[in-house]
Order: structure tokens, then sequence, then C-alpha cells
């Protein structure tokens, strides 16, 4: 069986990294870049999509210019018995704008995004009386070196 990497080709490799950088680039440019008809790029990105190595085309915003002034990388640890429910609770939130399992220091890793200090605080105080939470570990974000 073939693993992924090995059904991918330089030409698509490329076609991935110019949509990552700017994923509205009309397939005219990107096949003027990699040296192909824009015909044979439309067919690969579709490839690409089909295989699951593209899942989705989305916005980036910038928490700030939207009046979020309070970012958080949250923590969130759970009794076991209650991580399923405490998900299911979270991923409804409008304020929760990532949410991961995960295997580290934190059963939860939640992305919060806060008008002011005074929201995320609250915010926080909800998420620590939903039972099952043990512990809310907000981390804010000062400022972003890479995104």
């Amino acid at each position: 069986m073939s693993t992924l990497p090995e059904l991918l080709d330089e030409k698509d490799l490329k076609i991935i990294e110019i949509l990552v950088k700017n994923a509205r680039t009309p397939y005219v440019d990107i096949a003027k870049e990699v040296g192909i008809s824009d015909v044979a790029i439309i067919k690969r990105v579709k490839r690409l999509e089909s295989l699951g190595v593209i899942k989705k085309y989305t916005v980036v915003l910038d928490p700030k210019k939207l009046n979020y002034n309070a970012v958080s990388i949250t923590g969130i640890d759970v009794e076991p018995q209650y991580l399923y429910d405490v998900i299911n609770e979270l991923r409804n939130k409008d304020y929760v704008k990532y949410l991961s399992l995960t295997s580290g220091d934190h059963s939860i890793i939640a992305v919060i995004w806060a008008r002011d200090s005074d929201e995320m605080a609250r915010i926080n105080k909800e998420i620590a009386s939903i039972t099952g939470v043990k512990k809310v570990c907000p981390s804010l974000i000062l400022e972003v070196i890479k995104d």
C-alpha cells in the first residue's frame, strides 16, 4: 500500500505551497509558476482535495481588528469520565475558536477569544464550572510571532 507522500510529486508540493500562502491564487497564476496548464492544476487540486491533503479553504482573521483584545490558548484538565461531555459542551461555545484533545499536560486545548480581560475571566469561570473540569489554565497571547 502506498503512503500519501509517495502519491505526491514536486508539482503537487509546489501547488500546496502556493495555496498555503494564498488559497485564492488563480489557477492560471499557479499554472504559470508550476509550469503546467491551468486544466492540469484544476485536476491536481481536485485530486489533493479527494485525497484529503487539502481539507478546506478558509479565512484567517485578526482577532484584534474584530475587537477581541484578549486571546488565550487554554489548557483544560478534565476528569476522564467527563472528557467527551466537556468537549461537546465547549464545541458549541462561540468564544471557542479552536478545540483539540491532547496527550500533553492538559486533556483539552482551546483557543478562546474575548473582548477584554473581564470577559476572559468570565469565560474561564464558566468553563471551570462545567461538570468534570478540574482546572482551567489560560495563557494569554501577547504577540503572534508566526501565523
